[in-house]
């Protein structure tokens, strides 16, 4: 007597998808391909540091104030020479259009001093972003994001961890510039101390010195910032585009469309292609031979073509039924290995014989046209 436990089938039915892959949402362990880098880009998804324009801004800025000073100086010189000449001699008519000849005066040189340093701060802001991305503006960038103005989101972006990593970064620069400063200022300590004796003009001059001194230094260590956050953004950038492997498969089928899909419709094409080859073939004059493996037809029509055109060929099955089509249709067939071969490799279907060949298939030709001269005679 058999025992009811083992007569008793216990059937699990479980779901194999729990043992595959993630699919969409697996680890992302692909590089990115250019079409995901190119859609990232027109999002305005780039490798891009602020760092990099604030140190050329810096360093530039710092350096033009050094190479502008005397300029400086000589305009302010001169307005102040102006304003005072003007004041002496119109003391005595002191009217709204007195003032605003002298605002408008004043407003002008201010403009002619400051020209300089804002053409270069525009020029560095626009090189500064051209040597990181390039140009290729982006209209897509400029859209509003509404998803932006959610407390929830903001909150979150406020306590994220690139938030917090900002804010150490922010601290740390200001702790080096805090020393850089102290090390400037104490290495000049007695010349500042000794300022009250000093003219006004070379009490202006120290502290000018000291401050582009100082700018300048900030700026250097701003540039050895900048380089490590634009390779550590293009670091982050790089890892953010990765893709998973089902995101590569899906991109390259809508990209080259689907394999299977390719590849029905070449087979359609060999399809008609055979069937057009097929077709053309009574039409042929002679087909040359390997004897067995090869066969390619020949058709010359002077009035088409200047040389003879290949308008079928074929291996092992294929050629044997090229023969056979050709013995119905009382074609020629002529047996030159070399010849057969060459042609078959060398020319495709449609195509006229190389030139070199010309004078081997003319041979074969007349001997064909010889043929059949004396069975019609």
């Amino acid at each position: 007597m058999k025992s009811y436990f083992l007569e008793k089938k216990t059937i699990i039915s479980y779901n194999l998808q729990f043992f595959a892959g993630n699919g969409d949402a697996g680890e992302k362990t692909e590089k990115p391909t250019e079409r995901k880098r190119e859609k990232a880009r027109e999002e305005g998804q780039v490798a891009k540091s602020m760092e990099v324009t604030t140190a050329l801004m810096l360093v530039t800025m710092f350096s033009a104030i050094k190479l502008f000073t005397p300029y400086v100086y000589d305009k302010m010189q001169e307005m102040f020479k102006y304003i005072y000449s003007t004041f002496k001699i119109g003391t005595d008519e002191f009217t709204i259009n007195f003032i605003s000849n002298i605002t408008k005066y004043t407003l002008e040189v201010i403009l002619e001093i400051l020209f300089p340093f804002f053409a270069i701060a525009v020029a560095i802001g626009l090189v500064g972003n051209f040597l990181q991305v390039g140009w290729k503006p982006s209209a897509k960038t400029m859209k509003p994001k509404f998803n932006k103005l959610s407390p929830l989101q903001g909150f979150k972006r406020l306590f994220s961890l690139r938030s917090i990593m900002e804010l150490l970064k922010s601290l740390l620069k200001i702790s080096i510039i805090i020393i850089i400063v102290y090390v400037s200022i104490k290495d000049k300590i007695g010349l500042i101390i000794l300022m009250y004796d000093l003219s006004l003009l070379d009490g202006l001059k120290l502290i000018t010195d000291l401050a582009l001194d100082i700018g300048i230094k900030v700026g250097a260590f701003f540039i050895l910032v900048a380089v490590a956050d634009y390779i550590y953004q293009r670091y982050s950038l790089e890892k953010q585009l990765k893709m998973t492997k089902q995101e590569v498969k899906q991109e390259y089928k809508e990209t080259e469309g689907n394999p299977e899909i390719k590849s029905k419709i070449r087979q359609k094409m060999r399809e008609a292609s055979m069937k057009r080859m097929m077709q053309d073939l009574p039409n042929a004059d002679v087909i040359i031979t390997n004897p067995t493996h090869f066969a390619v037809a020949i058709q010359y029509d002077g009035e088409k073509s200047l040389a003879p055109v290949v308008i079928a060929k074929g291996v092992d099955i294929l050629a044997a039924k090229i023969k056979s089509i050709a013995i119905d249709n009382d074609i020629e067939i002529v047996e030159n290995k070399p010849l057969a071969r060459t042609l078959y490799y060398t020319v495709d279907i449609g195509n006229e014989i190389p030139e070199e060949l010309y004078q081997t298939v003319a041979e074969v030709l007349a001997f064909v046209y010889n043929l059949k001269k004396d069975k019609e005679g």
